[in-house]
């Protein structure tokens, strides 16, 4: 295998994994909890903060569909930007969320996210040519 190959293969990994984490974080917040129990279970006590309840609600629909969707468009190549700028909003988001309730809390379930999220915004483009966008536009991947 040639570097160029193993360079598309790393990319693809690390935008596939990224995707399943957050597919399946999403898809249990939709399916399997649902987000009004989602909403009771884990943005609740948010009412007791300074945050309007119509924001709250906001963040707990935003937070599983873009987890959902963006997880998806991940896997797939889709508008991987674009995914990848909602999901930074997501985790600053939640980050946000975790020091609002606890000013020390466990960084566990962001920073893998995080990490993943930085190498492939950082990585140049062209490394990754196992995507669907290539299917949008008339250029070559």
């Amino acid at each position: 295998m040639d570097d160029k190959t193993s360079r598309a293969a790393a990319i693809f990994f690390t935008r596939a994994l990224l995707g399943v984490i957050f597919l399946m974080q999403g898809y249990g917040k939709i399916f399997t909890y649902t987000v009004l129990k989602v909403y009771n279970l884990f943005f609740k006590d948010f009412e007791k903060t300074f945050l309007p309840k119509c924001l709250i609600w906001g963040t707990a629909y935003y937070t599983s569909y873009v987890e959902l969707i963006c997880g998806f468009l991940l896997i797939i190549g889709l508008f991987r930007q674009y995914a990848c700028y909602l999901l930074a909003i997501d985790l600053l988001i939640v980050s946000f969320g975790h020091g609002l309730m606890e000013p020390i809390w466990d960084l566990q379930h962001v920073m893998p996210r995080a990490i993943l999220l930085i190498v492939i915004l950082l990585v140049p483009s062209q490394w990754d040519k196992w995507h669907a966008d290539s299917l949008l536009s008339k250029k070559p991947a």
